[in-house]
């Protein structure tokens, strides 16, 4: 009834708009509507077929496939139009005018070779290291009560200069109570001298009464005989004979006693001195010193640690006796011994680099290694340096370089570098055109090679480098600015 009463109400052009908009609009499948006019006294009825759709007109479908052939078709004749066209461009295209193949020809740098004889010097690397070096141990146990300055790690001493100090006190009183003891052994050397001496002179008048009592027993005898004096008186006088007799030979055995206690005491007053001399020298040896010039490192003492004896105190470095230590390959020792027969006493100079800073120094080769091993690759050497405080101090670990006079080599020629090519080749100018020789390097002078071969003195040679060069490559000489 709501519906029926809207439709009334509404006026002519609303039912046209509105019967325009049923007719356009789809329905919820999408196919057009058919729309009826409603008659104002009754609803709409729907005379649509059984399926609810209204048939397609047959312009819509033919539309509808002229559409989808050309988006087909299009494209393709796009495509095929564009290909006429590069076909027709290329057949019509006129051919490239082909010029004349011309030789090319390099500018190069030419020197001329002349043959001399040259010593080459090899720049070899290295290092520093110490020629003298020595761990210094206490000798005596005890505590530390004083060090020196210098005692620290990279410090530096003098020959002599006191390192250490240990507590002296119980060495200087057994050094004393030895001493006293040697006193009173010889005390008692002197004692038994004197009672030596007293016995001796004992013995002599001993003997001299010995003799009287001889002569006296001589004298009774006669008389005795001839009845002058009765027998007991010569009795008395042989037994006064042999009372001092037996008076001197104590006293006699007396004399080897004392002469042997005398050796005794002797012999304990030699003990006592060494003693003596070994207890001085612990004494001495309380305070250590360095034996040379050094530079510290490894430094373990401290004031008022405890040492024993052989404990590590710190090592020295001697300053003035510092090596350089590098490695020659197996034909450079070779060439070199081969000619010289020995290496030992080469000068060489020695150089440490040190930012832009360059400090030389001079050294002497002094010897070569106890071993040759394959890891060195080569023959260890070791020459000393001469002056290792001057231009600056130079301690051991220094990364150097070395430079070490090779052997003479005659009729040679020098070249640079860049004239040599895979290592043994060099090109030769010959008419404006290159033809390779032959070359062996034998040696370098600064960034120059030293080589021998297939060469002439007055030769050319290109000592450029060029990307293809070859037996007939044409050449020019290149002008200097």
């Amino acid at each position: 009834m709501l519906k029926t009463e809207r439709l009334k109400n509404m006026t002519g052009v609303q039912k046209k708009e509105r019967d325009a908009y049923r007719q356009d609009a789809p329905d919820r499948s999408g196919a057009p509507v058919k729309v009826e006019t409603l008659h104002p006294d009754a609803e709409q009825r729907d005379h649509s077929g059984p399926s609810g759709h209204p048939p397609m007109s047959a312009a819509r479908i033919f539309a509808a496939t002229i559409r989808i052939a050309l988006k087909i078709l299009l494209p393709i004749a796009i495509i095929a139009g564009g290909y006429y066209v590069y076909q027709y461009l290329a057949a019509t295209k006129e051919p490239p005018k082909v010029r004349p193949k011309q030789e090319r020809s390099f500018s190069v740098q030419m020197q001329t070779l002349q043959a001399g004889d040259f010593r080459p010097t090899l720049n070899i690397f290295g290092s520093t290291v110490a020629g003298r070096q020595v761990d210094i141990r206490a000798l005596v146990s005890g505590k530390i009560v004083e060090t020196s300055p210098a005692l620290r790690e990279g410090g530096e001493v003098k020959a002599g200069e006191q390192l250490l100090k240990i507590d002296q006190i119980d060495y200087r009183t057994g050094l004393a109570e030895l001493k006293a003891q040697l006193a009173e052994t010889r005390a008692k050397v002197s004692e038994f001298e004197s009672s030596l001496a007293a016995g001796k002179q004992s013995l002599k008048y001993a003997k001299e009464q010995l003799e009287l009592a001889k002569i006296d027993l001589e004298r009774a005898k006669p008389l005795a005989s001839r009845g002058a004096v009765s027998k007991r008186t010569v009795d008395d006088r042989q037994q006064i004979l042999l009372q001092r007799q037996q008076a001197a030979d104590d006293l006699e055995n007396n004399l080897k006693v004392w002469e042997a206690r005398i050796a005794q005491q002797k012999a304990a007053a030699t003990r006592l001195e060494t003693a003596i001399e070994r207890a001085d020298r612990r004494l001495t040896e309380t305070e250590l010193n360095a034996p040379f010039a050094a530079y510290v490192t490894e430094v373990g003492a401290q004031v008022g640690r405890m040492v024993g004896s052989n404990d590590k105190v710190a090592t020295l470095i001697d300053r003035d006796w510092i090596e350089v230590r590098f490695n020659l390959t197996d034909d450079q020792y070779g060439r070199i011994v081969g000619k010289e027969g020995s290496i030992a006493g080469r000068d060489v100079t020695v150089r440490w680099v040190l930012g832009k800073t360059v400090f030389t120094y001079p050294a002497t080769i002094e010897r070569v290694g106890a071993r040759i091993t394959s890891a060195t690759g080569g023959v260890e050497v070791y020459a000393r340096i001469k002056t290792p405080r001057e231009p600056v101090p130079l301690r051991p670990g220094a990364f150097v370089e070395i430079d070490v006079p090779d052997i003479q080599f005659s009729s040679v020629f020098r070249i640079p570098a860049t004239a040599l090519y895979d290592g043994n080749t060099v090109y030769v100018i010959e008419d404006s055109r290159l033809k390779a020789r032959n070359v062996e390097v034998v040696g370098g002078i600064d960034q120059d090679l030293l080589i021998k071969g297939e060469l002439k003195d007055g030769e050319q040679i290109m000592t450029s480098r060029i990307s293809t060069p070859g037996d007939g490559v044409k050449v020019v000489e290149a002008k200097h600015p």
